[in-house]
């Protein structure tokens, strides 16, 4: 049943593109999203909900803009969370990539935001769509095997260091993920979710791959995965199949580390998942 605050009418502030939103679980965080033209709040529709994760450079009302498109499209809303840099370390830009930081918990942030938004929305909350590019990408596939269960689908766009379902330690691999976050790998629920790696095929610089000794994020066997994302997202692909995870791998020709460069194919791949291709 539709509560009080999902069948009332949506002022300015709450439909096409919102405001940035202060998180209730954790006010250092945000979120913002968008509304398509074509959503009733007093009908019964139940849209489809993708969440958009940003990269380093935090643009979260941007990555979300640029899939305005899709949204109407496919009558389909958008969540795209704001991680700030510089929580808790002036210096810091990589908190929200590997899940826990310091204490915080950022795949736990992400579900309360699709709570609070389901909450004003008539939104597929159990089972939702995710993208993220670069540090997003990070996020997203480490999000993948903590929690399959809430995602439909994940697009994994050009991540700078990954995580392989082998018997490595957290988080070059996900041996002691379940001491970490308290969740066990769990195999058959990520073989259910439609998978896309996608980069662009110029995405081959090494300066800003390499994780050098002096790195905070430094483990070791963090670099054994490839001296590019493209070899990077490779060994992912190879990891991810040997464990009888289905999926698509999208090269884009011509583009390098470029968020907007790959977008074509994220949408398409949303696009045939929403059709239940």
């Amino acid at each position: 049943m539709p509560t009080p605050d999902q069948t009332a009418p949506l002022n300015f502030y709450r439909r096409g593109r919102t405001p940035i939103f202060a998180s209730r679980m954790d006010q250092r965080f945000s979120w913002c999203c968008y509304i398509p033209d074509g959503y009733d709040p007093a009908g019964d529709r139940v849209h489809p909900l993708a969440v958009l994760v940003h990269g380093s450079l935090r643009d979260a009302d941007i990555l979300r803009d640029a899939f305005i498109d899709f949204a109407e499209a496919h009558q389909c809303l958008l969540l795209a969370p704001l991680f700030p840099a510089g929580i808790d370390d002036a210096e810091d830009l990589h908190n929200y990539k590997h899940i826990a930081y310091r204490g915080i918990r950022y795949d736990l942030i992400v579900l309360d935001m699709v709570e609070e938004l389901a909450g004003r929305y008539r939104v597929a909350k159990e089972k939702v769509l995710m993208h993220g590019f670069s540090g997003g990408a990070q996020f997203a596939h480490r999000f993948f095997y903590l929690h399959p269960g809430r995602l439909r689908a994940v697009s994994v766009g050009a991540p700078g260091t990954v995580t392989l379902p082998d018997q490595r330690d957290w988080w070059v691999g996900v041996k002691g993920m379940e001491e970490v976050f308290g969740r066990p790998l769990d195999v058959a629920a990520m073989r259910d979710v439609a998978v896309q790696l996608v980069i662009g095929d110029q995405d081959i610089e090494t300066w800003d791959v390499t994780v050098g000794p002096q790195s905070p994020f430094w483990m070791e066997g963090i670099n054994d995965s490839g001296e590019t994302r493209v070899d990077r997202l490779r060994s992912l692909e190879t990891g991810l199949r040997s464990i009888g995870v289905d999926l698509r791998f999208d090269t884009v020709p011509g583009v390098s580390h470029d968020g907007t460069g790959i977008q074509g194919p994220v949408k398409a791949f949303f696009s045939q998942v929403l059709a239940g291709a």
